[in-house]
């Protein structure tokens, strides 16, 4: 195969036959509002708790879709839904969004989780581009400029840390908003981003990136030295290779080739890295001495981490040419459709053991919600097709 343009079809039949209609006729809570996202196998619900972050994240699923794929009101009225349910009952009154709520709307657990913030920002931002609805623009922006203010201290007064003992910052928060600030640009503004994103790239790609190991740390401290601690060895291949494709499209924004040839090695050195050489697929957790992780799911291998390498690779491949960004592509693709998709039903598994046998048959639950697969779908068929 002398192109990769081949896969673009099969990923836009996988999104839209298989994987939009899954969410569609499963998640939607039709008595109270807003998704269910603890689905089985089979898409029967097992758990009505809904946690924010998700539920942010399938409201800008389907609002992306409709401004990018297709204007079909059944998108529309189903991330008008999702939102709707969200700005009723999904802050607290600083307007922190809650990590979740009972079905009925009730707070259940504390907005320690900034990522329920980000995850609404772009939820409302992109809700807003479809509808022109100035409210869902407001909370878009009023939620943004919250994250921007709680960023040196993302839990607050929700942290378990001791203050100053082991003053160690974290990888996720730059990462996303390296995504999220292009997500908001009809917003916040083009000058905005222009003045944010060097910042953040910054940080990623200065700060987080370690150039004598060639990797991208999780933990470190505030200048970015290392921490020789269980947080400052870790290593989430995923999270790496997931944020070079966003500094890839922030490159090809500011049409800096080099900043994309970077996070172009950066990609493979960390694919090379976390690849498992015995079973195939790619590590959850990694400590770069080769110490134990604390986290005793390291060797699983997670949907997203496989979905977001795909991604990342085929953006690779378009930005640059590069021959092993192809074959790795090829790699990933074979393993991941061969692994994670469910033969029978619609959606795809999320978790395996290590030698890639499904550990939990679940379509999504707490953490996996109407997110990676369908945007991973989606972006992996545009990119291809260009």
């Amino acid at each position: 195969m002398n192109s990769l343009s081949n896969y673009s079809s099969l990923y836009k039949d996988e999104l839209l036959d298989r994987i939009i209609p899954f969410w569609l006729n499963h998640s939607k809570d039709e008595q109270f509002g807003g998704y269910f996202t603890c689905l089985d196998r089979y898409g029967k619900v097992y758990d009505t708790d809904k946690f924010m972050w998700l539920q942010g994240r399938e409201v800008w699923l389907f609002s992306m879709l409709y401004n990018n794929v297709e204007k079909r009101k059944e998108w529309l009225d189903m991330a008008i839904h999702g939102a709707e349910f969200m700005r009723k009952y999904g802050r607290d009154t600083q307007g922190n969004w809650y990590f979740s709520l009972t079905r009925e709307g009730l707070p259940l657990i504390q907005p320690y989780n900034i990522f329920s913030d980000c995850f609404a920002a772009m939820g409302f931002g992109a809700l807003s581009k479809a509808t022109g609805n100035a409210e869902y623009a407001k909370i878009a922006e009023d939620t943004f400029n919250n994250i921007i203010a709680r960023s040196d201290n993302p839990k607050g007064k929700w942290s378990k840390g001791v203050e100053g003992t082991r003053p160690l910052k974290n990888f996720s928060l730059p990462m996303i908003l390296c995504n999220l600030s292009l997500e908001l640009e009809h917003i916040i503004g083009s000058d905005r981003v222009n003045e944010f994103a060097p910042k953040v790239i910054h940080e990623v790609m200065d700060v987080f990136y370690q150039p004598d190991r060639g990797l991208i740390l999780e933990s470190v401290y505030e200048d970015g030295s290392f921490s020789d601690s269980h947080e400052g060895r870790l290593l989430n291949p995923g999270h790496a290779i997931e944020a070079m494709w966003f500094i890839m499209d922030l490159g090809s924004r500011f049409n800096d080739k080099q900043l994309i040839n970077k996070s172009v090695d950066i990609m493979l050195k960390t694919l090379n890295y976390g690849w498992d050489k015995e079973f195939g697929g790619i590590l959850y957790f990694m400590d770069v001495l080769g110490h134990p992780t604390q986290q005793l799911e390291w060797d699983q291998k997670l949907w997203w981490v496989h979905i977001e390498t795909l991604i990342s690779l085929s953006k690779a491949y378009k930005y640059t040419g590069n021959e092993d960004c192809k074959k790795w592509f090829e790699t990933i693709h074979e393993y991941t459709w061969s692994h994670f998709k469910d033969p029978e039903y619609d959606e795809w598994f999320g978790y395996l053991n290590r030698r890639g046998e499904v550990l939990l048959p679940l379509k999504g639950g707490k953490w996996k919600g109407c997110f990676h697969v369908p945007r991973g779908m989606y972006q992996v068929w545009k990119t291809l097709e260009a």
